[in-house]
């Protein structure tokens, strides 16, 4: 068999994966163990194989169950990076994903060439990044904002039961302001009737009057 050929340009995939924890949008990071930018914390991402990847979203789905030990179930293209002065092995093209997680259901651990793995802020992040990655990680940051602010559901963020209060506090976090409550309901009711549905007989119970639990609407593919 003859031996893997590399792809001219580069081409990799890099994955935003955005929880909400103490009430921030967190990102996933991992620190390289190798070169380029060894030590240093990145995305995770990794290079397109095209003997073992149909597409780009197969290539997410591999990198991200061997350096992460992973599963996405759900994954959405952002966009592309592209030039011959973001990576130091050559001219490189990686396409960008987001995923969104609860953070009770993710369990990333550090696996093949990840040292360590942490959530970070998503608009603060303390750590210098490596390659291009800041850039990248705003466009994503931006991606999942503008996605909220058209009308989109981050319901991937959310636990399989939910309230409305709950589902709104995320929209909040996501986008950096409040919202009226009035007018999120509406909303609800307007563009997303089909997408999310009581679950009947259950309820959050507190110290005020029960609310009412729904669940995402699995739509066929």
């Amino acid at each position: 068999m003859s031996a893997e050929k590399p792809l001219f340009p580069f081409v990799t995939v890099d994955v935003a994966l955005f929880t909400i924890d103490e009430q921030r949008v967190k990102v996933l990071l991992v620190k390289r163990e190798e070169a380029p930018y060894a030590g240093c914390w990145a995305l995770p991402g990794g290079a397109l194989k095209p003997h073992l990847d149909g597409t780009l979203l197969d290539a997410v789905h591999r990198v991200m169950e061997r350096k992460l030990s992973a599963s996405l179930p759900w994954v959405e293209e952002v966009c592309t990076f592209n030039g011959a002065n973001r990576d130091p092995r050559g001219w490189s093209l990686s396409v960008l994903h987001m995923a969104l997680f609860p953070m009770d259901r993710i369990q990333a651990v550090a696996g093949l060439r990840v040292s360590e793995v942490k959530w970070a802020d998503a608009e603060l992040p303390l750590e210098a990044l490596a390659f291009d990655h800041r850039r990248v990680l705003e466009r994503a940051v931006q991606h999942l904002r503008n996605s909220v602010e058209r009308g989109a559901l981050p319901l991937q963020m959310l636990p399989e039961k939910f309230t409305l209060t709950q589902l709104q506090k995320t929209c909040e976090i996501v986008l950096g302001k409040s919202l009226d409550k009035s007018a999120f309901r509406r909303r609800l009711k307007e563009l997303h009737a089909g997408d999310i549905e009581e679950i009947e007989g259950e309820f959050e119970r507190g110290v005020q009057r029960p609310a009412q639990l729904w669940k995402a609407v699995k739509h066929r593919q």
